[in-house]
């Protein structure tokens, strides 16, 4: 009896195709999530970096200009 009832679960598991759909939808919205994230990781980096050395600039010229007395 249960070699019948795990026959027709395995028979139904490759042949049905009724939740295949929301399946493809489930990893195509999880690969663009994970794209994004890496892309935001990439850009926040960039963003950072190009701050950074913005600031260390201004600082550096705020240090050459002379004191007003």
């Amino acid at each position: 009896m249960t070699f019948k009832l795990l026959s027709s679960v395995v028979h139904r598991l490759f042949h049905e195709e009724s939740g295949q759909d929301i399946v493809e939808y489930a990893l195509l919205t999880a690969l663009i999530g994970i794209a994004s994230i890496v892309t935001w990781q990439f850009i926040a980096g960039r963003v950072g970096v190009a701050y950074g050395e913005a600031d260390t600039d201004v600082q550096a010229l705020g240090a050459a200009t002379p004191d007003p007395q």
